[in-house]
């Protein structure tokens, strides 16, 4: 199946709470309740929303209450159906919704338009516990979109979430198999059109998202700054922007993390809100893959960085990002049609039109 989607993302913190419950329990129930086709909690290790309110696991009182990351994919008018509901429970935090091609079943051969500056990002949804040519599913993916020269990949491992409707949720003592995970990729439409049929091979229940998005910086060298945005989308959405930084849990910039410094330089700066999360496998650039292993002295994963903010906020955005990746990272641009809460519920509360 071919079809369009609509990819919805919610942005908070882990022990925001609704009507005396955690936000991030009421949202995977209501994914649940709408039989989305995928969902996915991410917890993240260094952040802060339009409060500025730094959230990391860095210091022991703040690491408690670490910033999360919800994202469901489905058709259109089921997204929509469950936005009333959703509207009521994010009293704050942001929520993006983003076009996309759905991709299940049987993979036919894709033609995806290539136009100046501008990449695909694929992304693979699939279970922790699955298996692919012996070894888990996620490694020979990755291989595999390594072996096409996409410029980067990076699994992104869910703590709970939903296929089908049907919660998966991890457990700290269990093997968590059937727990969602994401494969995020950037590469070229064509070579991602070459992979995906050797991708849909791989797994019994493949679902694939592609989107547009745009590659400003590979290895420290600058190919494009983030595009224009306009006011609104056709719908009468708002459009925001957000930048999205692939690089190394060890990667640094005069000496400190890069995922450190960038959240503070960030959150110094004014920026709405930036969220960085974990990779467990991955590799961008030139890198061979790498990740999480047993035994390992020395942890070398990948991270991803998202920032979102207005138009004019991504400029400011970028100038920082641009300086702290001069030698490393993958950094993508793309618009977001976005709704942003408001902290007051119930009559004129509710989820106001993000527009810059």
């Amino acid at each position: 199946m071919n079809e369009g989607c609509l990819k919805l993302t919610t942005y908070s913190r882990e022990r925001a709470t609704v009507d005396g419950r955690l936000l991030a329990e009421a949202l995977i129930e209501v994914y649940a309740r709408h039989a989305f086709q995928v969902s996915v909690l991410l917890r993240g290790t260094e952040g802060f929303g339009p409060g500025h309110r730094l959230q990391t696991e860095r210091v022991e009182s703040l690491s408690i209450d670490l910033p999360i990351v919800t994202v469901a994919v489905d058709a259109r008018p089921r997204i929509e159906a469950a936005l009333p509901e959703l509207m009521e429970l994010m009293s704050h935090g942001l929520v993006t919704l983003e076009r996309a091609r759905l991709l299940t079943g049987a993979i036919d051969p894709v033609r995806l338009p290539e136009r100046l500056h501008e990449e695909t990002k694929l992304t693979i949804h699939c279970g922790r516990g699955e298996r692919a040519e012996g070894r888990p599913a996620f490694v020979t993916i990755v291989e595999l979109l390594h072996r096409h020269r996409l410029a980067g990949a990076t699994v992104l491992l869910g703590v709970d979430g939903t296929v089908d409707g049907e919660r998966r949720r991890g457990r700290l003592l269990g093997r968590n198999a059937d727990v969602p995970l994401m494969i995020v990729a950037i590469g070229s439409g064509a070579a991602i059109a070459r992979a995906l049929p050797e991708l849909a091979a791989l797994l019994p229940r493949p679902l694939f998202t592609l989107e547009r998005t745009r590659i400003c910086k590979r290895d420290g060298r600058l190919l494009a700054e983030p595009g224009p945005a306009p006011a609104t989308d056709p719908s009468g959405l708002g459009v925001w922007q957000k930048l999205m930084v692939f690089a190394g849990e060890r990667s640094r910039h005069d000496g400190r993390a890069l995922g450190v410094e960038l959240i503070a330089r960030l959150r110094a700066s004014g920026t709405r809100g930036a969220t960085v999360l974990r990779g467990s496998w991955g590799y961008h650039g030139e890198h061979e893959p790498h990740g999480e292993r047993l035994l390992a002295l020395r942890r070398h994963v990948p991270l991803v960085a998202s920032i979102v903010d207005t138009p004019d906020g991504i400029r400011r955005a970028f100038a920082i990002v641009d300086e702290l990746t001069s030698e490393t990272g993958l950094v993508t641009s793309e618009l977001v049609p976005a709704f942003r809460a408001r902290h007051a519920r119930g009559g004129s509360g509710g989820l106001d039109l993000a527009s810059p």
